[in-house]
């Protein structure tokens, strides 16, 4: 009874804060969005001087349109088409699919690079950009036999 007429004397804030306490914290108002979902697709052996291609199909859970920039690295120097960046927007509903031909010549690895960048005039509509990280990869070899 006595903590009764306790509560009862205390003011809102402290009523509001032991109802927070009690209820905790609500994890469906978390956002979880993936901001870039990435699949690339080569092969993992080629013969020398054999012209390979590599897919890259991009992703992403935001609602909001997005600019990227997407481009190759390799563990070696290449020339040619290994060296094209595209720039595209990209939205939830619209996944973007980029291709690659260029021949190997030795065994190497190969990260797939996605920039989000500030441009205007790519997307139809306002893009944005995300808070947090911009630069996202993933990383896959291809074998010389």
């Amino acid at each position: 009874m006595h903590l009764l007429q306790l509560l009862f004397r205390a003011g809102p804030g402290v009523l509001l804060l032991v109802l927070c306490l009690q209820l905790g914290t609500n994890k469906a108002q978390e956002d979880n969005r993936t901001v870039i979902k990435m699949n690339l697709q080569m092969p993992q052996v080629a013969k020398e001087n054999e012209e390979v291609t590599l897919k890259l199909t991009i992703g992403t859970e935001l609602r909001e349109c997005m600019v990227i920039k997407t481009f190759l690295r390799g563990s070696h120097t290449m020339d040619g088409p290994f060296n094209y960046n595209y720039t595209a927007c990209l939205c939830e509903d619209y996944p973007r699919t980029f291709y690659w031909n260029f021949e190997v010549n030795r065994t190497m690895a190969i990260a797939a690079m996605v920039h989000i960048i500030e441009k205007e005039g790519i997307c139809p509509n306002k893009a944005v950009v995300p808070n947090g990280q911009k630069y996202f990869y993933t990383i896959q070899g291809i074998q010389i036999i």
